[in-house]
């Protein structure tokens, strides 16, 4: 079974966002996912300092065949040190994975699956 990991920003941790919206339409895409047979997993962490332990925690946990990064982290000019971070971290703690970008939270499956 293909895993798949997508790494986001907590949405209930970013101010001004709609956290229950938002997780709602993340849980609609993770269901996607397995409707397809693909073993999907979140880290979905606070931008704070606790953010780059979590990643690395995620990514260190199991092989992953796709890493999806998703757009909170990517767009943003002010999150572009993170993302690089973050990429940085898919290279050294799972070096085997694709990575893949969606435009939006849901269009994660389309983004792995262009990698699987």
């Amino acid at each position: 079974m293909a895993t798949v990991l997508i790494i986001g920003f907590d949405p209930h941790t970013v101010p001004g966002m709609d956290g229950d919206a938002v997780r709602a339409v993340l849980d609609a895409e993770l269901a996607r996912f397995a409707e397809h047979g693909i073993d999907v997993a979140t880290a979905l962490v606070a931008p704070d300092d606790t953010a780059e332990p979590a990643v690395v925690a995620a990514l260190s946990g199991r092989e992953w065949d796709v890493v999806v990064i998703g757009g909170g982290i990517r767009k943003p000019e002010p999150a572009l040190p993170f993302f690089e971070l973050v990429v940085n971290h898919v290279r050294r703690h799972a070096p085997g994975a694709a990575l893949a970008f969606n435009t939006g939270i849901a269009d994660s499956l389309e983004a792995a699956r262009r990698w699987l």
